[in-house]
C-alpha cells in the first residue's frame, strides 16, 4: 500500500488541530468532532496542550484515504515551538499549510510556507474558518499569490462566506478556471492551444476542448507534485464545509512513497518520548529497507541495538507489529539512549531545513534546594525531547539554563516540571543569547616536553574568519601524521570549545586548521606495562586543544552579535506616532509606513529582546488594534557594553585556574 506522511501546519489558532479532528472523522476513524477548546482532541495529549488548547508536541495519527495508508502529522502552530516542526519536515511527503479565512497571511504562514518550498515539499492551501465574520476569499488568494507564491489557484467557490450558512463547492471547469490554472503554470504551449480553442466552435474541435482540459489539469497536478503551484482549498473545520474538496484534493495532488521495502534499512529518529518503566521509546520514520522484532540494526554513528518492540500507525492508533517496511512511521524500543536525529540503519539523505537557534535563555531555579539534583535529571530527559532547549551547567554558581524561542515555552517548561516530575521552579528573567563572530586571523601552537605545555601533546591551530554560521575543521597537517582517534579528539574539542568564545557565547562562522601535531608513541616500563607518564592519549589533545584554541582566538579577535528580527505592525494609521516613539526607545529602526484608508502597515527590524516587551506595549498603545508579527533575519554586532556570559566550566582564557581544574578532574579531587 502506498504511503503519505502528511503534515498539517499553520500560524497559531488558524484552526489547524481542529482540521485534524475533521478529517479524521470523515476518515471514519473517530464518531465525533473533538474540541480544542473543551481539549477533547485525539492529538493534542499532553494534559497542558488540553488546557491551553495549543500544540506543544508533534503528534501522528492515521487513517485510510483509498488505497493510500495517510501518517497524519499534526504539529505546533505557536512560533515557540518551532522546532517540533522542524524535526518533522524531513519526514513529509506532503502538506497542508492551513491559513485562517480572517486573519490570512501571518507570521508564522511565511515561515513555514519558505520553508516548505526551498524543501520541495508538495503543498496544498486550506483557507479555514470561512463561517467566521470577517472572512475573506477572492482578496485573500490575491494575498496568497502577493505574499506567498503567484502560482496560487483556487479549486473551491464560496458562497455566503462570514456566516454559519458559509459552504464550499468545487469550482466549474469554466474560462476563468482555466485562465487561472494558465498563470499558474506559465506554459507557453499550453497558453497557445487555449487560445485556439477559445476561438474553435464547439462542434469543431470538441475532442480537442477535452484533451485541452485533460492537457491541462495533468499539467497543473504534474506542477503541484513538483512543488512549483499550490491548489486553495476553502472550508471549515468546524461545520466540515469543504472537507469532502479537500480530502479529493489531497487524494489527487500529494504524492506517496513508495520506499523499496527489500533495500538497505535507512531511517531516521524525530522524536523521543518516555515509556512507563521510563525507557526511551523512539518515533523514526523508515525511507528504506523493514526492520522487525529482535533484529540487531546500526544506530546513530554505527553502534548496535537490539529491537525489543515495534509499533506502527494504523486505523487512528498505534498498534504493536513484528515488523515495519519503508515509508512507515514508527515506535522502535529498545535502541537505548537514541537522540533525536540519529540515524536508522544507512543515513538518509535528508532535505534540511534549519530554522534559528532560540534567542532567549533563562536560568531556572529549584524552588527547594534540595530538588537541585532532581531538576538537572527532569531537564536533562526534557532536552531529550528538544535538543534546542540547549541545557547548560554553570559548575561554579551551581546554576541550570535552558534556551527559549519565547516566553510561551518558558510557561510550559514550569508546567511540565511541575505536572510531570513535581518540581516547583523559578525561572530568572530572559536574555538574549548573542554569539560571537571571528573578525581576523589568530595562530598559536604548544609543542610536546616545551614549557609551559604539561601535556604530551603537539598542537598548532589556526582560526580565521567564514561565511554563514558553521564552524569548519581542516587539516593542515598529514593525516597519517598521528593515530585517527587523537585527530579526532582535536575536532571534538574544537568544535566544544567554541561553544564558549572570548565573551562566552558560542563562536559562529570560522575555519579553524591543525597546524603542528605531535604525540609520544605507547610506552611500556620495565615490566612491560603501559607507562601513561610516557606516552600521548586522546586526553592529552582533549586537554591541550581549549588552550591553543583560545590563544589563536584572542589573536583573531570577535565581535559579539545579537539576533534582529525584522517586525511588521498593523494599526490605525492615528496612533502611528506613539508607536514610533516605543519603538525609538527599543532601538528599532522603521521603515517608512504605508498608508490606507486610514490603516497604516509599519516594518522594520528590532533587536530580538525587545520584541516580547514591545507586544506587550502594542496594545495599549493601539487601542487594542495593533498586530505584531516578527521573524528572525539576522545578527548584527551589539551597540554599547559588550554582554559577556558566564562560562560554565574550566576557563581557558586563565591557564592557571584552568590547568588547575583539569589537574582536579583528572585526579577526582
Amino acid at each position: 500500500m502506498r504511503t503519505l506522511n502528511l503534515g498539517i501546519l499553520a500560524h497559531v489558532d488558524a484552526g489547524k488541530t481542529s482540521l485534524t479532528e475533521r478529517l479524521l472523522h470523515a476518515a471514519g476513524i473517530i464518531d465525533e468532532v473533538g474540541s480544542v477548546d473543551a481539549g477533547s482532541t485525539r492529538t493534542d495529549t499532553l494534559d497542558l496542550e488540553r488546557r491551553r488548547g495549543i500544540t506543544i508536541k508533534s503528534a501522528v495519527v492515521s487513517f485510510a484515504l483509498g488505497g493510500t495508508a495517510v501518517n497524519l502529522i499534526d504539529t505546533p502552530g505557536h512560533p515557540d515551538f518551532i522546532a517540533e516542526v522542524e524535526r518533522v519536515l524531513n519526514l513529509l511527503d506532503g502538506a497542508v499549510l492551513v491559513v485562517s479565512a480572517v486573519e490570512g497571511v501571518q507570521a508564522q504562514t511565511r515561515v513555514l510556507y519558505r520553508a516548505l518550498r526551498r524543501l520541495g515539499v508538495p503543498t496544498l492551501v486550506f483557507v479555514n474558518k470561512i463561517d467566521r465574520a470577517g472572512a475573506r476569499t477572492h482578496s485573500l488568494v490575491r494575498d496568497l499569490a502577493a505574499k506567498l507564491d503567484p502560482a496560487m489557484v483556487a479549486m473551491d467557490a464560496v458562497t455566503a462566506p462570514g456566516t454559519a450558512a458559509a459552504e464550499s463547492r468545487p469550482r466549474e471547469r469554466d474560462t476563468a478556471f482555466d485562465e487561472d490554472l494558465l498563470d499558474a503554470l506559465l506554459d507557453d504551449e499550453l497558453l497557445e492551444a487555449h487560445l485556439a480553442n477559445a476561438d474553435a466552435s464547439p462542434t469543431a474541435s470538441g475532442m480537442s476542448h477535452v484533451a485541452h482540459d485533460a492537457a491541462l489539469a495533468s499539467a497543473f497536478t504534474a506542477r503541484v507534485a513538483q512543488a512549483r503551484a499550490h491548489p486553495v482549498h476553502f472550508g471549515s473545520a468546524i461545520t466540515g464545509a469543504g472537507i469532502v474538496s479537500l480530502v479529493e484534493g489531497i487524494r489527487r495532488f500529494l504524492p506517496g512513497s513508495d520506499g523499496d521495502a527489500d533495500g538497505p534499512l535507512s531511517g531516521t529518529v524525530f522524536k523521543v518520548e518516555r515509556g512507563p518503566a521510563g525507557e526511551r521509546i523512539a518515533y523514526a520514520r523508515l525511507f528504506s529497507g523493514a526492520v522487525a522484532v529482535r533484529d540487531r540494526i546500526a544506530v546513530g554513528d554505527g553502534r548496535q541495538a537490539k529491537v525489543t518492540g515495534i509499533s506502527v500507525f494504523e486505523d487512528g492508533v498505534d498498534r504493536p507489529r513484528p515488523r515495519a517496511e519503508a515509508g512507515r512511521i514508527a515506535k522502535l524500543r529498545g535502541l537505548g539512549e537514541v537522540p533525536i536525529g540519529d540515524a536508522i540503519g544507512r543515513p538518509p539523505k535528508l532535505r534540511t531545513e534549519h530554522f534559528l537557534r532560540p534567542a532567549l535563555e533563562t536560568v531556572v531555579l529549584p524552588a527547594n534546594e534540595h530538588d537541585r539534583p532532581a531538576l538537572h535529571t527532569a531537564l536533562t530527559q526534557l532536552a531529550e525531547q528538544d535538543p534546542l532547549i540547549g541545557l547548560r551547567h554553570d559548575e561554579t554558581r551551581r546554576e541550570l539554563s535552558v534556551s527559549l524561542y519565547g516566553e510561551v515555552q518558558k510557561e510550559v517548561i514550569g508546567a511540565t516540571l511541575a505536572e510531570e516530575h513535581g518540581l516547583e521552579v523559578e525561572f530568572r528573567e530572559s536574555t538574549v543569547i548573542c554569539v560571537e563572530r571571528v573578525v581576523g586571523t589568530g595562530a598559536a601552537a604548544e609543542v610536546i616536553a616545551k614549557a609551559p605545555n604539561p601535556f604530551l601533546a603537539t598542537v598548532g591551530l589556526r582560526i580565521e574568519p567564514a561565511p554563514g554560521p558553521a564552524v569548519d575543521f581542516r587539516l593542515g597537517v598529514e593525516l597519517g601524521s598521528m593515530p585517527l582517534a587523537f585527530f579526532k579528539a582535536v575536532e571534538e574539542t574544537v568544535h566544544d570549545a567554541l561553544r564558549e568564545g572570548l565573551h562566552g557565547w558560542q563562536v559562529e562562522g570560522a575555519v579553524v586548521t591543525m597546524t603542528r601535531s605531535g604525540y609520544w608513541a605507547r610506552q611500556s616500563s620495565a615490566h612491560g606495562g603501559f607507562d601513561k607518564s610516557m606516552s600521548s592519549t586522546a586526553g592529552d589533545f582533549r586537554n591541550l586543544v581549549p588552550l591553543v584554541l583560545m590563544a589563536a582566538l584572542r589573536e583573531a579577535g570577535t565581535v559579539v552579535c545579537e539576533p534582529l528580527h525584522r517586525f511588521r505592525i498593523e494599526l490605525p494609521a492615528a496612533d502611528l506616532g506613539g508607536v514610533l516613539a516605543a519603538l525609538a526607545k527599543l532601538r528599532a529602526v522603521p521603515e517608512p509606513p504605508e498608508l490606507d484608508h486610514g490603516r497604516c502597515t509599519l516594518e522594520g527590524t528590532l533587536p530580538a529582546g525587545a520584541v516580547h516587551g514591545l507586544g506587550q506595549r502594542l496594545p495599549g498603545l493601539t487601542s487594542g488594534e495593533g498586530v505584531l508579527e516578527s521573524v528572525f533575519e539576522r545578527h548584527e554586532p551589539v551597540s554599547g557594553p559588550v554582554p559577556s556570559r558566564p562560562r560554565t566550566g574550566a576557563n581557558p582564557l586563565d591557564r592557571e585556574a584552568y590547568l588547575l581544574a583539569v589537574a582536579r578532574r583528572v585526579t577526582g579531587d
